[in-house]
């Protein structure tokens, strides 16, 4: 009990909390709709919980980027964020880009995100992916032992 009470405060430390600070673990968020993440991120942001991005982040689970403080967020190795344009239903329940929904999105990212996304085409149907050392220049490195701290 003693070691897993010690790693469990050393996951802390690495991962630039104090223990009497909540922390939430992004893993698995394929995303969703642009309203939801902005609502769940805005009180994220008014917690002052930290973000871990251990896995993958795709779509709206991205807005997390610029909803809460550069500060309160960090990266582990296996962080992944998946970027593409935003999209509604036509008519015909096909998938159309909409470019008013994409510029906003575009614009909550922060300038490094923007910079990185512009020199890849900017926001489009496609999926792009901004992991490993690329990420790590933008964001602080968090360490932990991913089974600490369950995704939500």
């Amino acid at each position: 009990m003693k070691f897993a009470t010690g790693l469990l405060a050393a996951t802390l430390l690495f991962a630039g909390v104090g223990a009497s600070h909540a922390v939430v673990r992004i893993a698995d968020d394929r995303g969703g709709l642009i309203g939801t993440y902005l609502e769940k991120y805005q009180s994220l942001r008014t917690s002052g919980e930290t973000i871990i991005i251990d896995g993958l982040c795709a779509s709206a689970c991205t807005i997390v980027l610029g909803a809460v403080a550069h500060d309160k967020i960090c990266v582990t190795r296996r962080a992944n964020l998946g970027f593409h344009a935003a999209w509604d239903f036509a008519a015909n329940g096909r998938e159309v880009t909409n470019p008013d929904a994409t510029q906003t999105l575009y614009s909550i990212y922060p300038s490094p995100v923007r910079r990185w996304i512009a020199a890849r085409g900017g926001l489009k149907p496609q999926m792009i992916f901004l992991r490993g050392k690329e990420l790590m220049s933008m964001y602080r490195s968090c360490y932990l032992d991913a089974q600490a701290f369950p995704s939500r």
